[in-house]
């Protein structure tokens, strides 16, 4: 917790940050009916969705509402043991945090600070997030924790799309000082983040094993070719072609074959991601669509790995010209 001061707004005036939000996290204990959970009260301001757009992933009910103080939006995992949906009207969700101050409870009745929620809305994002995150206002979060209207416990910032995350955050650490901590995102879900870092390398390596088994076919199409083509093979050595020779009209053959195969491939697929970016071709539920991203970096591993694996595959096929099947 610290205190948003006239120095902190005048920091974050800087062009390169676009927006920023005020926020309030603190874990507290939700109780619905005879079901309870633990989890964190995350109160945020109007400007947050403007750096964080998490209303896209709400697939029940709506985003706060400025002029219903009372309500929250819930994460899958928060509605799933609780049994809790949108717009219950009948029972209320429970929130309890303990009261600061010092020294053992002596009347647990007092010693918790309580209020009455209304959800509004369900949120999935990942099975980590949905299970930690209930999304209140700002100021709800700051009278259930007994803040002051400057007190918060974080600031997200969105920066403008041309600045150097990295260079930038130095730059902010210096100006903030040490009192401060600066975290980006990735950092701030660093299991999840290597997770999904696991799970791509994973993901090559299966596709690589699939795409091995799959040159197999090339390999196979060649030797056959060399099979058909022995006579005319043997009128090729006559002439003055040399083994090497012969066998690298069959490797480049196999090679064009695996090149011409591949840019067939990344364009059918570099035009499907852009498709579904753009348009949302599958979708997840029915307002989210299937989150896809274009990297270069990936297209020019994919190109590099299936060139060299059919130039392999080629090379191993055409190792089987030898003096035996010419002469």
């Amino acid at each position: 917790m610290f205190l948003f001061t006239d120095f902190i707004a005048s920091v974050l005036e800087d062009e390169k940050i676009a927006h920023y939000s005020k926020v309030v996290e603190e874990r507290a204990f939700f109780n619905y009916r005879d079901k309870s959970h633990i989890a964190s009260i995350k109160g945020v301001d109007a400007n947050y969705l403007l750096v964080n757009n998490i209303d896209t992933a709400i697939y029940i009910g709506e985003w706060l509402d400025k002029n219903a103080i009372q309500t929250v939006v819930i994460g899958n995992g928060v509605s799933s043991t609780l049994s809790l949906g949108a717009y219950d009207f009948i029972e209320s969700l429970k929130v309890y945090v303990p009261k600061p101050g010092k020294g053992y409870i002596s009347n647990p009745n007092t010693a918790f600070s309580q209020i009455n929620l209304q959800p509004i809305g369900v949120f999935k994002l990942t099975e980590e997030l949905d299970k930690k995150y209930v999304f209140s206002h700002l100021e709800l979060a700051q009278s259930l924790l007994n803040y002051k209207s400057n007190q918060i416990s974080a600031i997200e910032l969105k920066l403008s799309p041309s600045v150097d995350e990295n260079e930038f955050l130095e730059v902010l650490q210096n100006k903030l000082g040490s009192s401060f901590k600066i975290e980006t995102r990735e950092q701030l879900n660093a299991v999840f983040h290597k997770m999904l870092n696991t799970e791509n390398l994973v993901s090559y390596l299966v596709f690589t094993l699939i795409l091995i088994i799959a040159l197999f076919n090339v390999i196979g199409a060649i030797v056959m070719m060399i099979l058909d083509k022995k006579e005319n093979l043997k009128t090729l050595f006559s002439l003055g072609a040399s083994i090497q020779e012969i066998k690298r009209i069959f490797i480049l053959q196999g090679f064009l074959l695996t090149f011409f195969g591949l840019l067939i491939g990344l364009f059918l697929s570099i035009a499907f991601v852009v498709l579904q970016k753009e348009y949302g071709l599958i979708m997840i539920t029915a307002e989210l669509a299937y989150p896809v991203e274009f990297s270069l970096n990936n297209v020019v591993i994919v190109f590099f790995t299936i060139l060299i694996l059919g130039f392999l595959s080629a090379k191993i096929a055409s190792s089987r010209i030898s003096s035996k099947i010419i002469h």
